[in-house]
Parts: C-alpha cells; sequence; structure tokens
C-alpha cells in the first residue's frame, strides 16, 4: 500500500513543494520518517501515531516508511504532522487518494487530534496555487491564507473534521480573507512641541521613504517624533500588506489571523546581535530588517549599536534585500524600510550646552558620532539637529498641525509617484528612482541645476550623496505639487544633507 500528500518547506519566504510519500510493506512494524527532517519533524509519528489513536484508527502491524522528497531539501517544523497523517490515511484508503493528492497540506497535530496553528500559512498558499492545488491548514490560519485569491482554502479545527471532509460526510466551507484589528489611534504629532524642522524632515521623509537621522539632546523629542512617524504614512497597499504578512508569517506574528494593513514599526534595543537585526539562528529566520519591509526601522541611540551590526545595514539599504547566508542555509527577504535613526551629540548628550558640556567638547562628540562609519552616514538622505525645548515653552498649548493634516500630504506625495513609477517593476517611491530614471525625473530647472553644483564642488558630496539630493528635492517637490524641480526644492534637500554638526 502506498500512498502521497504534499506540503511545502521554507526557503526564505519561499515555500518549496515537498512530496510525502507513504510506503506499508511487510516486515518488521515500525514508523521510519526519512529525507532530512530535523527533530519537530521525526517526532511528527508520535503525534500522528496519537492523533489516530484518538479517532480509534490503528496503525497495521507493517513498516510504514514516510520519505519526504526532495530527500536533500532540509525539512524543519511541526507542520508536516498533517501532511504525514493524510498520507497514512490515503495508504490505509481511509481517505481518497485523488483528493489528497489535490491538496497541499501544513499544520500541527495535537495528541487529541486538533490541528495547531502554524508559521507560513501564507507563504504556503502561495505556493499552491502555483501547482493549481487546494490548501488545507488549521483553522486558526485560514483567514491569513485566504487573500490568496487564486486557491481554495480549507481550514480545518481537527483531524477527523478533515476525514468526513474528504470521505463526503460533511464539507469544510472554504475560509474568507481577513485582516488584523486596526491599532489604536497613533500619536499625534500636535502632541510635540516645537521641533518644525524635524518635523518637517519627518514629512519629507514619510513622503519619499527617505532615511533620516536625528541629533540632539536628551529630552529633546527625538523619540516622540520617530513614535509619531507611523501616524503620517499611508496604509499599506494589497501588494505590500501581502509581502509584509509572508515575512510575518514566517515570523509566527500574524496571531488574530488575517493579513495586516498597517506599516510595521520595529524598534530594535542597541544590545541587539547582527543575526537579531539582518536575520539568521536556527532556519535563518528574519530579522527586524525584514521585518521592518514597507515599514520603518526606528534605531535609538545609534552609535551604541555595535559598529559591525551598523556595517551590515550597508548593503540591504542600497538593494532592498537582505542575503542570510549560514552553514545550513542561503536565503534572500526582502527589506525595502524607512530606517529612521536617533544620536545624542556626544556620549554625554551636553555638547551643545555650554553651561552642562564637558572639558573635552568638541573631541568628544567627534569620537561619539565617529563611532557611525562615514559610509553609513553617507547613506541617510536627511540629517536634523533636535535642539532642546525650553521648559517654559511645554505649558503652552499645541499649535503645528495634526497628524491627519501632515499625512494628506503624505498621501497625495505618494500618489503622485505611484502614478509616475506605474509600469516601472521595482519602482513606487523617489527613494527608489537610480541611472536614468532619477534623471528624467529629478533634473531640476537650470537654476536649481547650477546651485546642486555648486554645493556639490563645495562640499565635496560623493556620486552617492548627488543622487540622494535629487531624490529628496524631488520629494519636496511633490509636496508642493510641483512638476518641475525648482531651486527652493533643491535648497532645501542640501540644507538637510549640510546640517553644520552632520556633515561629516
Amino acid at each position: 500500500m502506498a500512498a502521497r500528500a504534499f506540503t511545502v518547506a521554507f526557503d526564505g519566504i519561499e515555500a518549496r513543494l515537498v512530496e510525502v510519500q507513504c510506503a506499508m510493506t511487510p516486515g518488521m512494524p515500525g514508523f521510519t520518517i526519512v529525507g532530512l527532517p530535523d527533530k519537530a519533524v521525526s517526532e511528527a509519528r508520535e503525534r500522528v501515531r496519537a492523533a489516530l489513536q484518538a479517532m480509534s484508527i490503528a496503525l497495521p502491524s507493517r513498516r510504514i516508511t514516510v520519505n519526504l522528497s526532495p530527500a536533500d531539501l532540509p525539512k524543519e517544523g511541526s507542520h508536516f504532522d498533517l501532511p504525514i497523517a493524510l498520507a497514512v490515511l490515503a495508504a490505509l484508503e481511509i481517505v481518497p487518494k485523488d483528493e489528497v493528492d489535490a491538496t497541499v497540506a501544513l499544520g500541527e497535530l495535537a495528541l487529541d487530534g486538533r490541528i495547531v496553528p502554524v508559521v507560513g500559512a501564507l507563504p504556503a498558499a502561495m505556493a499552491a496555487a502555483e501547482v493549481d492545488k487546494a490548501l488545507l491548514c488549521p483553522a486558526a490560519c485560514g483567514a491569513e491564507a485566504a487573500w490568496v485569491g487564486a486557491v481554495q482554502v480549507l481550514a480545518a479545527q481537527s483531524l477527523g473534521q478533515v476525514v468526513r471532509h474528504f470521505s463526503g460526510q460533511a464539507h469544510i466551507v472554504p475560509a474568507r480573507a481577513g485582516e488584523q484589528p486596526a491599532p489604536p489611534p497613533a500619536r499625534d504629532l500636535r502632541e510635540v512641541k516645537g521641533q518644525e524642522r524635524a518635523k518637517r524632515a519627518l514629512e519629507i521623509a514619510a513622503a519619499g521613504r527617505h532615511h533620516l537621522l536625528m541629533v540632539g539632546p536628551p529630552g529633546s523629542g527625538k523619540s516622540m517624533l520617530a513614535e509619531r512617524l507611523p501616524g503620517i504614512l499611508p496604509p499599506l497597499s494589497a501588494i505590500e500588506a501581502l509581502e509584509t504578512s509572508m515575512i510575518h508569517s514566517l515570523a509566527g506574528l500574524l496571531k488574530d489571523g488575517g493579513i495586516r494593513r498597517e506599516r510595521p514599526y520595529c524598534s530594535p534595543h542597541h544590545t541587539a546581535s547582527s543575526a537579531a537585526i539582518t536575520g539568521g539562528g536556527k532556519g535563518a529566520k528574519p530579522g527586524e530588517v525584514s521585518l521592518a519591509h514597507n515599514g520603518v526601522l526606528f534605531l535609538d541611540e545609534l552609535p551604541e549599536f555595535p559598529r559591525a551590526v551598523l556595517d551590515t545595514l550597508r548593503q540591504p539599504i542600497e538593494t532592498g534585500e537582505i542575503v542570510v547566508a549560514r552553514a545550513n542555509a542561503h536565503v534572500t527577504y526582502p527589506c525595502r524600510f524607512l530606517l529612521i535613526a536617533a544620536a545624542n551629540p556626544c556620549r554625554c548628550g551636553h555638547m551643545t550646552d555650554a553651561a552642562r558640556a564637558c572639558s573635552r567638547v568638541p573631541i568628544c562628540g567627534e569620537e561619539y558620532l565617529g563611532r557611525i562609519s562615514g559610509p553609513m552616514m553617507d547613506r541617510f538622505d536627511l540629517r536634523v539637529e533636535v535642539p532642546p525645548v525650553a521648559f517654559t515653552d511645554l505649558d503652552l498649548p499645541a499649535n503645528g498641525e495634526s497628524s491627519a493634516t501632515i499625512a494628506a500630504r503624505v498621501a497625495a506625495a505618494r500618489q503622485r509617484q505611484e502614478a509616475r513609477f506605474a509600469g516601472r517593476p521595482g519602482l513606487r517611491v523617489n527613494a527608489d528612482a537610480t541611472g536614468d530614471v532619477l534623471e528624467e525625473i529629478a533634473t531640476p530647472d537650470a537654476e536649481g541645476k547650477a546651485l546642486l553644483l555648486r554645493v556639490a564642488e563645495r562640499f565635496g558630496l560623493s556620486a552617492r550623496g548627488y543622487h540622494r539630493v535629487l531624490r529628496v528635492a524631488r520629494t519636496i517637490a511633490d509636496l508642493d505639487r510641483s512638476e518641475t524641480v525648482r531651486r527652493p526644492h533643491v535648497a532645501e534637500a542640501v540644507s538637510y544633507r549640510l546640517t553644520a554638526a552632520l556633515a561629516g
């Protein structure tokens, strides 16, 4: 007796189809799983045996061999339980072989036969759609998997329900796509007193996905500003939501069913390791840069991060993807994020206050910010100083613009960019533009170009810096509803690049 079922093995965000072959042959009774299974997969035989016994199904006194093909692909995770059980049930002719053969399954089995939620349902649904098969998954994962509209998603509570479905006794109603509950309202920028220049820089960063570095003494409001950035960002588009949720599905972060529409906001501590930031560990899981894909990565106390960790961000910032290479894994994750960083001007933080600064000024500031390498600093499109706010100003009523007002301008600028880059794969915002495309969309008028050339020569801008100024100027023009990049737009972009304390 022989049968097969199908499931997936994860290689980054890609789900690769795996054929689960089951053979029952005469010989010493036993249950063996082969095909490079890890410990969790090898233990599946005990969970499958207990789940079948809970349904009063006894395994025959035969040699049962389960092969996971391709045999040279490592298999990790408890989601192999359900497809192994289906292959066994099909071999026993309890469920029709053709029904099982037309399904991709994943799910962990409890000892009483319940199907426990697992990670990766959304990438698995994508793989099932590619081979024109239905997806069978745990009930808690159905809402997220159903977002792949090209596949029928069967979300089951228990193995018994699966058996009744395949045997025609009681069909499982296909799952419907769902969304995670909306988060509480974001904090409002009106709550931040003063700091109008920093707020303007946040608006530009949000509109064009330009990386921003804020430097100021403790308590000046750097973290407050960063925490309010999600409130001015537009919600994820359908494509962006699918991309982001696939990564979060693999990381097990989709707890409430369905996918998320709000942009992710990740804020790792400065003690985080390189593997935590870029990805790695067992199975080369996605790191913070990938979890922040299409969202915000906020690095507070930037100089306190190990320099080796910061320098690992240099390549992902440019390419929009991170390659996690390990001895037993080599996977690629997308990571197009908006990087917001905050730093004190020196170790004590009071370099700009003559009454409180130490005797080592300005050397202490040069040494402290010098922990950030020049190439890393060059990747910040916007650099702003955040001065302290006088305590007498804290009692004044809020008089700045609300997050909703700024968000409307950001959304309008994003819409212009979406229309501009329509039909150009890989280009969504101005920060993505390079080469001929950048020259086409961001070449300033004669006065603006003359100003930019003088600045580049006077301050020795690198080629990367020159192009980043052009991108920022294009975004400022979009916020100004201008089709042409003019001299005022270039001047404002240059001012953020050449902030005195940060020109480096």
